[in-house]
């Protein structure tokens, strides 16, 4: 089966920027021997069955998934770097997130309030969150309240209306939901512990040669001249191929929550 889908789908960015990143980056993967590659990004609306399709040729997933629920059913293509406080090179954390008029100073004060997350499978909204938590809970709790808000800027947006009273948001995530001017009346409390990036994956099948190609046409894009600007727009700094054992961290910091009896975020 040919391997024609490509998608981005987990960070919103400028408008046009991931579309003129797009055009140079399947002209890349045209050059590097993808000639079926379709004319336009996927737009998938059920992420978990469009990862594990076999005519996917490349896609972002998240760290979590990639080591739990798509553990042997993706590849690793390699981690894209961004520019947002919090970032380094491949490695990013979340910022904890908490209204702008909050007195709280410290993750502790947070004791019996309201925490919103994205989605239980996701390390930048409830993995690290609850590793971060887990010293301080109590018989198993920290929190008053748990809501699964389904999206990080609907998270952002829970707290800013007072419904939660702290989120973890992805750094790239906020990073471009403040240049999109939608995080007034929110602060970032502190951040995670880093982690690597949310990963770039290809089908389970495909051929490592192929793999090698797919990784030269994104590090080819990612340092183009011509598409500085979509970069820009995108926050997108940097490609760097790390092992799949660098993800190895992940699930530590899963089996280190429930060590300290702690394993749901509550």
């Amino acid at each position: 089966m040919p391997q024609t889908l490509v998608s981005y789908p987990m960070y919103a960015a400028a408008p046009g920027a991931i579309d003129g990143f797009w055009q140079g980056l399947r002209r890349h993967l045209r050059e590097a021997g993808f000639a079926d590659v379709e004319e336009g990004l996927s737009q998938p609306d059920d992420l978990m069955a469009h990862w594990t399709r076999p005519d996917l040729l490349l896609s972002q997933t998240c760290g979590y998934p990639l080591t739990h629920a798509l553990a042997g059913r993706v590849q690793l293509v390699g981690t894209l770097g961004y520019e947002a406080p919090g970032c380094e090179g491949a490695l990013y954390s979340s910022v904890f997130v908490v209204r702008a008029d909050d007195p709280a100073e410290r993750l502790a004060d947070f004791r019996g309030r309201r925490v919103a997350f994205n989605s239980r499978d996701s390390q930048s909204g409830t993995n690290c969150l609850r590793h971060a938590v887990a010293p301080l809970a109590e018989g198993g709790r920290f929190f008053g309240t748990a809501i699964e808000s389904g999206a990080h800027r609907r998270s952002m947006r829970l707290v800013k209306d007072g419904v939660a009273d702290i989120a973890a948001v992805d750094a790239v995530t906020y990073a471009l939901a403040t240049d999109a001017g939608l995080t007034d009346g929110l602060r970032i409390l502190t951040f995670s512990e880093r982690a690597p990036g949310l990963p770039l994956v290809t089908a389970a099948d495909t051929a490592p040669e192929a793999v090698a190609r797919l990784r030269q046409a994104v590090a080819a894009a990612s340092a183009d001249p011509a598409l500085a600007s979509a970069r820009a727009g995108m926050r997108l700094s940097s490609f760097e191929v790390l092992p799949l054992a660098a993800y190895d961290v992940i699930p530590a910091m899963e089996r280190e929550a429930v060590a300290a009896g702690y394993p749901e975020l509550i």
